[in-house]
């Protein structure tokens, strides 16, 4: 009998590649779970949105730093909250929220920039995710029937590729369970931008323009209109007004910025 034949000499063989096997099985392991990660992050770095931190989690755009640094409004809670005073009187509504304070120069305007100039869908599903986890804790937005996203002039929808508040919109839809209803408002003419006008000039420049197709589909439908910001309220205003000519609407209204003064 040869000897590597001897039934000692077999168990060593046998137990070397047992042995072998596990190792391999770890190899792999240990490179699909550390190695790879971070060979990937070397070539697609995983950063911050807001400051360029590589310290984040995978699942995550916003580091804890910058996280804790958005200046949330909490107005979602209570009736009567700012947002909702400012359609007192013009049109009704059942709740109003904005998820964030707006202002210059700081990283939610830093973040708005970069979803509706820089193609960074992601950072919009994202902070609209925030805002939907927000309204359904606040239990003031849970009978919504629809997620309305307030239109863009089609020519101009086209040029930049989406629609900023479809893109919310979708990010709301994925945490309420609440379906979007794309091309149920539209914009029927184009308007100038609003950013150097006063309140009555905002309201002169949008008036007319918002038709609402497919009645049927929101009749007797609560409605939830959505928006990237809110100054005046005066494209948010004409845009409810036009909804609320259907029968039996009942109309709520979401942005996550109110850069209010």
């Amino acid at each position: 009998m040869k000897w590597w034949r001897w039934p000692r000499w077999r168990n060593y063989t046998n137990t070397f590649f047992k042995n072998y096997k596990a190792f391999c099985i770890f190899i792999r392991v240990q490179f699909a779970n550390t190695i790879l990660p971070d060979f990937k992050h070397l070539f697609y770095p995983h950063i911050c949105s807001g400051c360029g931190s590589d310290i984040l989690a995978d699942d995550n755009l916003l580091c804890a730093k910058c996280f804790v640094n958005l200046p949330f409004t909490f107005y979602a809670q209570y009736a009567d909250n700012p947002i909702e005073k400012i359609f007192w009187g013009r049109i009704p509504i059942a709740a109003a929220h904005a998820e964030f304070y707006f202002a210059k120069e700081s990283l939610i305007q830093q973040l708005i920039h970069q979803l509706k100039y820089k193609s960074n869908r992601e950072i919009g599903m994202y902070l609209g995710e925030m805002l939907g986890r927000t309204l359904i804790s606040s239990k003031r937005f849970n009978q919504i029937d629809g997620l309305i996203p307030l239109p863009l002039f089609p020519d101009k929808e086209r040029k930049r590729g989406y629609n900023q508040a479809a893109i919310i919109c979708n990010g709301m839809s994925d945490v309420m369970k609440v379906p979007v209803l794309n091309n149920v408002l539209v914009r029927q003419r184009f308007t100038e931008t609003q950013t150097k006008k006063h309140r009555t000039e905002r309201w002169e420049n949008v008036e007319g323009s918002f038709a609402v197709k497919n009645e049927a589909l929101v009749k007797g439908k609560h409605l939830l209109l959505v928006d990237d910001v809110i100054t005046t309220g005066a494209t948010l205003e004409a845009s409810g007004h036009c909804l609320l000519k259907t029968e039996g609407i009942k109309l709520s209204i979401a942005t996550l910025t109110a850069a209010v003064k």
